[in-house]
């Protein structure tokens, strides 16, 4: 088969398209013949050595498939060959086959495009568990959305809305925002791509206070980080709970007074342990979203895609902030 690998760390100039031997199933495993992968920001942290996971080398980055499954060990009991998947790895989905466990892969129906599938369950299984589980996010309340145009963000605000909140969605061009307010938002703020300094910061937090109201954001989702974080987090409710989702603009440095000052809650969000450590819940979770895809309340915006060959590109885009929605790599 054919596969993109990272055998050296580095940036996506350094991932490589090869010939390897097919990968072969254990007893409780499925080999999935990929038909789209997926790319999320974790492959260019990944493939440069700066993310929680480091696996052996060579492998290949992708943490999100859709596929068929080409064939089972002897100990499945919950696919056979030919069923339509959508599956997670965290890392070996840009290659033409993968091996997951059956507990990894979740039925998809005829009905949903494997591009859309292998953009789905990634953003809206994070930001779901981010506005459950993390936020406690209820209808009624209004939830701050930076990075709104992104994966993850765009997920969020379909989320919010479909959860009956009130959406302010906040990113870096007036194109990005009136995707999110096509996609639901209530509201939207154009922050600049760099905050310059102590003056950027005030304005970007008093326009997120205009906006968001005289009570401020009860929930907030940063998916970006850096200098933005702490101009929203001056921006929310009494006892709000801010969502730690990403930081692709830095990782930041916020002033603890303030979660004294408002009595909120600053809380990580970190979905790829989560469904390790509740599987149970995971899943529950995923048949909640694709009851809400197939009443057409969410729906994956794929803005680009890249074929196998050109995967370093599409990680690239990507990484360099540019996407709109979810980038995919389709194969075959």
């Amino acid at each position: 088969m054919r596969a993109v690998l990272s055998k050296t760390p580095g940036g996506p100039s350094e991932l490589v398209l090869e010939e390897v031997p097919d990968p072969e199933s254990g007893p409780r495993q499925v080999a999935v013949s990929v038909k789209a992968c997926g790319v999320n920001y974790p492959d260019s942290l990944i493939i440069e050595d700066r993310y929680q996971f480091k696996p052996p080398r060579p492998f290949s980055p992708g943490g999100e498939v859709a596929g068929v499954v080409a064939s089972t060990g002897s100990e499945v009991t919950q696919f056979k060959t030919g069923d339509r998947v959508i599956g997670w790895s965290v890392w070996g989905g840009m290659a033409e086959r993968v091996i997951l466990e059956q507990e990894q892969c979740i039925p998809i129906s005829d009905d949903m495009p494997f591009d859309e599938a292998a953009a789905f369950l990634t953003t809206y299984g994070t930001s779901y568990h981010a506005l459950t589980e993390r936020g406690a996010l209820a209808a009624g309340e209004t939830l701050l959305v930076l990075g709104a145009a992104g994966g993850v963000g765009l997920a969020a605000v379909e989320l919010g809305r479909a959860m009956g909140a009130r959406v302010i969605a906040a990113a870096s061009s007036t194109e990005k925002v009136n995707t999110a307010l096509q996609r639901g938002a209530d509201a939207g703020i154009v922050y600049p791509r760099v905050l310059a300094g102590e003056t950027d910061r005030k304005a970007l937090s008093d326009e997120f206070k205009r906006v968001c109201g005289p009570e401020g954001a009860h929930v907030i989702y940063d998916g970006v980080g850096g200098d933005y974080s702490e101009a929203a987090l001056r921006a929310i409710a009494w006892e709000g709970r801010f969502l730690v989702v990403g930081f692709p603009a830095g990782i930041p440095r916020l002033p603890l007074n303030l979660p004294l000052l408002k009595s909120c809650q600053i809380v990580g969000v970190f979905w790829a342990a989560w469904l390790k450590r509740s599987p149970q819940a995971f899943h529950a979770r995923t048949r909640e979203l694709l009851a809400l895809y197939e009443k057409g309340l969410i729906k994956p915006l794929v803005s680009a895609c890249f074929p196998l060959e050109e995967a370093a590109d599409a990680i690239r885009y990507l990484a360099d902030r540019k996407a709109i929605g979810k980038v995919v790599v389709t194969i075959g």
